[in-house]
């Protein structure tokens, strides 16, 4: 009983996610994986994004294999899911860069491999439930091998700039730093999306400027600090 008169925490509503995979045993694997997790709700497995569609009206986040049996394409299935609201972390084997690169372009959270081990992956999902990029060895490999990643041309303060804004500081914290002002800061931030557009890299939030900082080599991919 509690004495105080205070109320508990309420318990956090646990954040939907679905698969999109045509193997069943992914499936079986993954529920079995998610078991364990409070946080993370699993709505179910679909062999298709039509099929997800129709079953989940806005499906939270999306774990979507590459290859479908359906031979839809990474791109199309990541937009569909994205008009309706949904989230994407690309689930895959990550043997074909191409393909990985083509989701990336389209604008997804990260890569997860399907031989993860199972609390890595948890925790990944997990990251990539609450909108947090998921960035792995196979995202900055897919980055490194593209050959359509066009440079931005920032210069040296600007690189500085994204460096320490994407890695998470807060905007008084780098402007310090710097010993420049928050509204020059800002100024520089709005530059830096402005030359990312030009370079058809748009970075219209903080999520995508750490994901433009990794890919230019501003900030470690995992495993590579």
């Amino acid at each position: 009983m509690d004495v105080t008169g205070s109320k508990p925490p309420a318990a956090r509503a646990p954040r939907d996610v679905a698969l999109v995979d045509d193997h069943q045993l992914v499936g079986l694997a993954l529920v079995a994986a998610l078991g364990s997790s409070s946080d993370l709700k699993l709505l179910g497995a679909y062999p298709t994004v039509d099929a997800l569609l129709r079953k989940q009206a806005r499906p939270g986040l999306v774990l979507l294999d590459l290859r479908l049996a359906d031979g839809s394409s990474p791109s199309s299935n990541v937009r569909r899911i994205r008009e309706v609201g949904g989230e994407v972390l690309v689930f895959t084997s990550a043997e074909d860069a191409y393909l990985v690169r083509e989701a990336l372009h389209a604008d997804v959270l990260g890569v997860l491999r399907k031989s993860t081990p199972v609390e890595v992956m948890i925790h990944a999902i997990g990251r990539a439930a609450r909108g947090l990029p998921v960035v792995t060895s196979e995202w900055a490999h897919a980055v490194e091998s593209d050959p359509q990643l066009s440079d931005a041309a920032l210069s040296p303060q600007e690189s500085r700039v994204l460096q320490l804004f994407a890695d998470g500081a807060r905007s008084q914290r780098v402007a310090e730093e710097l010993h420049i002002t928050v509204g020059t800061l800002e100024d520089y931030i709005r530059r830096i999306r402005t030359k990312y557009a030009r370079a058809g890299r748009p970075a219209p939030t903080k999520v995508d400027l750490y994901k433009r900082a990794v890919e230019d080599g501003l900030l470690p991919a995992p495993g590579r600090e």
